[in-house]
């Protein structure tokens, strides 16, 4: 086994990352797609109320655990491996939520220092079934996990406005670098 190399894209809603994520996993990479979207598509199928916007802590522990599972099976498969957000967003929004601290759990699980965060983007940002809160909730979202992300000791790396391919190209140019 290769050792892991834990990617994570994150940032603002609605920048992107998911269409970055694809065109990764188009290229070979491996990828693992948001536990969020993931939680809030079972939990509308299935009527659940583990919704961000019916039962947010519920919500936001069930990213917690399911962010858990993605990191432990990247560590087991090993090498590059992309992640659609961390653990690290799913307890900066429990903290939101809840005022609970989750950093001695965040600190079990670690990703690769560069994190890549899409920044808002007006021209791009839309609302859907699974995304139904604003752009300017989009904007603190984004505000709060780059402070989360520096004070754990990440460096947040912001992708630039551009194309797919452009973005793609500039996080594997770092990634080299």
């Amino acid at each position: 086994m290769r050792n892991p190399l834990l990617i994570v894209l994150s940032g603002c809603s609605g920048g992107g990352k998911s269409t970055i994520l694809d065109a990764l996993r188009n290229k070979g990479f491996p990828t693992i797609d948001e536990p969020g979207r993931r939680i809030v598509r079972h939990e509308m199928k299935q009527g659940g109320k583990s919704l961000p916007w019916d039962d947010p802590e519920a919500f936001a522990r069930a990213a917690i655990d399911l962010a858990i599972e993605d990191h432990e099976a990247a560590r087991a498969q090993g090498g590059v491996v992309f992640f659609d957000r961390s653990l690290i967003d799913a307890a900066s929004f429990l903290r939101v939520v809840t005022g609970e601290e989750s950093t001695s759990l965040i600190e079990r699980y670690p990703y690769a220092r560069s994190v890549f965060l899409t920044p808002p983007w007006q021209e791009i940002y839309v609302t859907d079934a699974e995304r139904k809160h604003g752009f300017d909730d989009a904007i603190a979202e984004y505000e709060r996990l780059v402070r989360d992300y520096s004070a754990l000791g990440y460096e947040p790396i912001i992708l630039p406005k551009t194309g797919v391919r452009e973005r793609v190209d500039f996080i594997l140019d770092a990634l080299e670098a």
